[in-house]
Parts: structure tokens; sequence; C-alpha cells
């Protein structure tokens, strides 16, 4: 048996999901460490806040709590499997199974049931529209440099990543109670 040890103690298995696992604790302190773009941005640009960033817009559309939360935990397979850049990926037919199972099971944990085709549209229609102003903020600072000044709020040094992870679990609290 193979897994990895979660931040807060668990042990893991991502090819052998166990849903009592799962922890919003891990997702977020991970995703709050994890580099946008493989490292390939002007200043660091967390998984996490790019994933708030996405739940707060599906939240301002006034969009269901199925899918702000969907958009919240979008990314939430990363923090068990990593991430491969999106040339290699579309390739690896394999890794895009187990993605896309624990990425389910994580929605189905922590939304409480399944999205909707619609529903998951939503969301990735969100994620893709979030990358297009990340991606225009990195090439044409000039013109987009507010977007993601208004996303950090702070420096974020090492240290300020728990600034990120406990905003995440707060905004999966608050929305939850919805």
């Amino acid at each position: 048996m193979s897994f990895i040890t979660t931040y807060t103690k668990k042990y893991f298995d991502p090819l052998n999901v166990d849903e009592n696992l799962l922890d919003i604790k891990d997702i977020a302190h991970a995703l709050s460490l994890i580099c946008r773009g493989n490292g390939h941005v002007q200043y660091f640009y967390s998984v996490a806040q790019h994933s708030l960033a996405c739940a707060k817009e599906a939240k301002t559309r006034g969009y269901s709590k199925e899918v702000i939360l969907g958009c919240l935990l979008h990314d939430g397979s990363e923090v068990y499997l990593s991430d491969v850049t999106r040339p290699i990926k579309k390739e690896l037919t394999y890794y895009l199974e187990v993605e896309d199972v624990l990425q389910n099971v994580i929605w189905k944990h922590f939304i409480q049931r399944d999205l909707t085709k619609e529903e998951t549209k939503l969301v990735f229609e969100i994620d893709d529209e979030m990358l297009s102003l990340e991606l225009k903020e990195l090439l044409n600072d000039e013109i987009n440099r507010n977007y993601l000044k208004l996303q950090r709020k702070v420096d974020l040094s090492f240290v300020a990543f728990e600034i990120i992870e406990n905003e995440f679990i707060e905004f999966y609290k608050e929305t939850m109670e919805i």
C-alpha cells in the first residue's frame, strides 16, 4: 500500500480514496502553498487564492451554494495528486481518470452531493475566466495590474500562507451555512 501523509497526519491513498480521510484543513493548507502556473508567475499566487477568487465570483453572480463550493474546491485533487501542466496533462489518460474520480469524491464529500453536469460546467467556465484574467495580468501588467493585487490583499511571504489557508476554511464554513 502506498500513501501520502497529509498536513493533519492522515495516511491518504489517492488511488484508493477513503472519503473519511478528507479534511478541509488539508485542502486549504496545501492549496495555499501550491503556486499557480508551476511558479511561472511574477508574484506568488497560490491555488487557494485562485480557488477563492473563483468561488467569490460565483457568489457575486448569485450561483447556488453547490456551484460556489464547486469553485472553491475545483482544484482539490491537486492536494493529493499534485498538478501537471495543461499541454502534458491532456495526454495522461490514466492521470485524468484518477483525478476525475478523486475530484468527484472531494466534491461529493464537502458539498454533500454530486454536482450536476450543468453545475460542473459553470464551475469550469468560471475557472477558465479567472485563468484568462490571470494570464492577462502576467502578459500585460500595464492594463491589468490591479486584478491580482486585489486578490493578494497581502504580500505573501512564506508564513503569510496561513492567512489564505484560514480565509479558505472560513469561506467554506460560511458557504455551508447558506
